[in-house]
């Protein structure tokens, strides 16, 4: 991760803009944006990169275990009642290794997050 550069007035999960491989992005902390704590970036912590509708995120994570490839017959609808993460979901997997996973829907918190930001 490179050096992280704050934004005034910016809402608590957008932690700043960093710069990755030439290009400077908004790195968001997903655990304030879906209320659920927060994540402290350290020397140690990863970058998720993600992109929607031409809109490139970063999103902050303390670690990576490992990717998996998901196919669609094994991803199951996301269970009622969440909260307020609820709308956030689109589905959970059940893995050997790691137990239930939740999905995350990018693209929706991709667009949330920018309309909160622009909204202050």
């Amino acid at each position: 991760m490179g050096p992280l550069t704050p934004l005034p007035r910016s809402p608590s999960f957008l932690l700043g803009v960093v710069g990755h491989r030439g290009e400077v992005f908004p790195l968001v902390d997903l655990l304030r944006f879906l209320a659920q704590g927060e994540s402290k970036p350290t020397a140690r912590s990863r970058l998720f990169i993600s992109e929607s509708g031409g809109q490139v995120v970063g999103f902050l994570a303390d670690q990576v275990i490992g990717l998996r490839r998901i196919f669609l017959e094994e991803k199951l609808p996301a269970p009622a009642g969440g909260g307020a993460t609820q709308e956030f979901l689109d589905g959970v997997v059940q893995s050997r290794e790691l137990g239930t996973l939740s999905l995350l829907h990018l693209p929706r918190i991709v667009q949330s997050a920018r309309q909160k930001s622009v909204a202050r």
